[in-house]
C-alpha cells in the first residue's frame, strides 16, 4: 500500500451527535482508486483541528484528515465507504507491543533469550504458540561431562486455520505428546549399555509419532467419543479441533548435544541466523513450505493417490486447503462414510466432490537437524507464514542482525548487562546479512506477496527502523511498514475481517543461543515485554 498524494475535498458531516464523518468528495478525472495494493491520501483545507482518518472504499484505502474532535464511527456510509480514525504513531507502537513478551533464560545451557509477538488480523486471532524447557535428570537421560541434568527445551507456533480451536489444541497438548515419545526413546536407549544415547533416526521417529497421535486423537479418537455420547453438546466441543485445522513447527534443543531439531507441518517456517567470518549473517532455512504449490508435495499426495490428477488443484488439496499437512482438517482425512454421517446427526460439512480415497492431509512432520553454536551467537526466527508473506529469509535474519547491532552499540548498562552482545556489534550501514536466497532453490522461500500487493519499493534502508526492544516485534514492525508510518498505522488500523486482505495473524519467536551465566532460573524480560500480571516463566 505505497502512500501517493493528491487533493480531493472531504466535507465532514455532523449528524446526530457529531460523531459520523462522511467522505462525500469527488475524484479528479485523472485519478482512480487503488486497489488492494495501494492507497492513497487526500488532504482538505487547514481546519482548527484534525485528525489522520482512513477510508475504505471497495478494496481501496485512502488516508487523509478530519475535522472535530468527535469519535469516529466504523458505520458504513451511503456510498460503502467506512471511515475509520486512524492510529497515531504511538497508538501503533501501543498495538505492536501489546502481546509482546520476552524471556531470559539463565540455565547456562546455550539458550539465554527467547522474544515472541502476536499481532491478529483475524477476530479472534487463529495463531497459538507454546515454550516449555524441561529439566531432564541423568537418569531418565544420560548426559555427559558428569553434568547431573540436561535441558530439553521446546519452542512452538501453530497456524491456526478455519478458526481458533485446533491451535489453542496445539498449544495446550502437542510439547507433551512429543515429550512423552522422547522421554520414552531415551529411556530405552539408557537400558541399554552399548548404546547409552538414542539414535538421530529414533529421535526423529519419537516427534513423527507425538505429531501423529496427537492428530488421531483429534481427528479419529473424538470421532468415537461423539459416538458413544449421542450428544450435539458433545460433539460441538469434541469434535471442535476436527472441523478447524492448524499447521504446525516445533523446534527442539538438547543442551546436552546441542542439537537444534525443527518438526514442520505446514508452512510456519524456521530460519536460522549465523555469522560468518566477515560480520555478515547467512541465513539457512530450518524448514520447507509445505503447501499444494510445493512440486514435492504436489508429487508426494498424487503418488499416494494414484489416478486422482485433482488430488492437488491450482496449488491446494482437493482444490481447496493450501497447506499439504496440517492438525485437524478431517474433512480431508475421514471417510466419505464418515463425513456425512457426522453432517446428518451433529456437525460438518460436505465433503469435497473430489474425495475419493482419504487421507489426503498428514500431521507427519519433516524434522531437520542442525548442530547449533552457542559460543558464535546462532540464532533462529520461527514464525507463521504471514511474517513469510512480508519479508524474505535474508530480510528476517538481516534485520534480527540489525536489530542486536543496535542493542550492542546503545552501550552502557544494556550493553554490559547483556554480554552475550558485546561480539556482535558491527558497523553496517546495510542489512548485514549475506544475499543468498533464490525463489527457484529449494528451501522454500516464496516471492513475499505483500510487497508487491502493497507496492514496497525503496532500498532497505528507506524501508527498515530499529525502535523496539523485543526483537520479535522489531520484525513485525518493519514486516508492517518499518519507516513508512502511514502504511504501519493503516494495516494497524483495518478491522477484522477486512484486515485479512492485507495482512495475515502473525506470530514470530526469536531464540538467541550464547554463552550465558547458569543461574537456574527463567525471567521475564520486562524491558522488552507487556505488562502482564499472568505472565509466568517457561519453566
Amino acid at each position: 500500500m505505497q502512500v501517493k498524494t493528491f487533493t480531493v475535498a472531504l466535507v465532514s458531516a455532523a449528524v446526530a451527535s457529531g460523531a459520523f464523518y462522511a467522505y462525500r468528495g469527488t475524484q479528479p478525472a485523472d485519478t482512480s482508486p487503488l486497489s488492494a495494493d495501494g492507497a492513497r491520501s487526500f488532504s482538505t483545507a487547514q481546519p482548527e483541528q484534525t485528525r489522520r482518518a482512513l477510508v475504505v472504499d471497495k478494496g481501496s484505502l485512502y488516508t487523509g484528515t478530519i475535522t472535530g474532535n468527535e469519535p469516529i464511527s466504523k458505520e458504513t456510509d451511503d456510498l460503502g465507504r467506512k471511515v475509520l480514525e486512524m492510529l497515531t504513531p504511538d497508538q501503533a507502537t501501543q498495538k505492536l507491543r501489546k502481546n509482546e513478551e520476552s524471556w531470559l533464560v539463565g540455565r547456562g545451557q546455550g539458550v539465554v533469550r527467547y522474544d515472541v509477538v502476536q499481532i491478529p488480523s483475524n477476530d479472534p486471532i487463529e495463531d497459538d504458540h507454546a515454550e516449555k524447557i524441561i529439566e531432564v535428570p541423568q537418569t531418565l537421560a544420560a548426559t555427559d561431562n558428569g553434568a547431573a541434568a540436561s535441558d530439553w527445551m521446546f519452542w512452538g507456533v501453530f497456524d491456526g486455520h478455519s478458526g481458533w480451536v485446533t491451535s489453542a489444541k496445539l498449544r495446550q497438548t502437542l510439547i507433551s505428546f512429543v515429550a512423552r515419545e522422547l522421554n520414552t526413546t531415551y529411556k530405552s536407549a539408557l537400558a541399554d549399555p552399548t548404546v547409552k544415547f538414542p539414535s538421530a533416526e529414533s529421535i526423529d521417529k519419537a516427534i513423527k509419532t507425538g505429531f501423529l497421535r496427537l492428530d488421531h486423537e483429534i481427528v479419529h479418537e473424538s470421532v468415537a467419543k461423539v459416538h458413544k455420547a449421542q450428544s450435539k453438546l458433545a460433539a460441538a466441543e469434541l469434535l471442535a479441533p476436527a472441523l478447524s485445522g492448524s499447521c504446525a513447527l516445533l523446534s527442539f534443543y538438547d543442551s546436552r548435544s546441542k542439537l537444534l531439531r525443527v518438526a514442520c507441518t505446514g508452512d510456519s517456517r524456521a530460519v536460522l541466523g549465523r555469522r560468518g567470518t566477515n560480520g555478515k549473517w547467512t541465513a539457512t532455512p530450518l524448514s520447507t513450505d509445505q503447501t499444494g504449490s510445493s512440486p514435492s508435495e504436489a508429487d508426494r499426495i498424487r503418488g499416494e493417490h494414484p489416478g486422482e490428477p485433482n488430488a492437488v488443484m491450482n496449488g491446494r488439496v482437493l482444490g481447496g486447503l493450501e497447506p499439504t499437512r496440517a492438525f485437524g482438517d478431517a474433512y480431508y482425512k475421514w471417510t466419505r462414510k464418515t463425513n456425512e454421517e457426522l453432517k446428518k446427526s451433529y456437525f460438518a460439512r460436505t465433503p469435497s466432490s473430489q474425495l475419493k480415497t482419504p487421507p489426503y492431509v498428514t500431521a507427519e512432520p519433516v524434522v531437520t537437524t542442525t548442530k547449533v553454536d552457542p559460543s558464535n551467537g546462532d540464532f533462529v526466527v520461527m514464525a507463521t507464514d504471514g511474517l513469510w508473506e512480508m519479508l524474505t529469509n535474508e530480510e528476517v535474519v538481516g534485520l534480527v542482525g540489525e536489530w542486536l547491532d543496535a542493542q550492542g552499540n546503545a552501550g552502557g548498562q544494556n550493553a554490559r548487562t547483556n554480554s552475550w552482545l558485546q561480539s556482535w556489534f558491527s558497523s553496517q550501514k546495510s542489512l548485514p546479512v549475506e544475499q543468498t536466497g533464490s525463489d527457484s532453490d529449494n528451501s522454500g522461500q516464496k516471492t513475499p506477496i505483500r510487497q508487491q500487493q502493497w507496492g514496497t519499493k525503496g532500498s532497505l534502508n528507506e524501508r527498515f527502523v530499529v525502535e523496539d526492544k523485543n526483537c520479535a516485534t522489531h520484525l513485525v514492525r518493519n514486516a508492517l511498514g518499518g519507516k513508512d508510518q502511514d502504511q504501519l498505522s493503516a494495516l494497524l488500523t483495518l478491522p477484522s475481517p477486512f484486515s485479512r486482505r492485507y495482512r495475515d495473524d502473525l506470530t514470530v519467536e526469536v531464540i538467541f543461543f550464547g554463552e550465558g551465566a547458569a543461574s537456574g532460573n527463567v525471567t521475564l524480560n520486562k524491558d522488552a515485554s507487556a505488562p502482564s500480571p499472568e505472565a509466568k516463566p517457561k519453566l
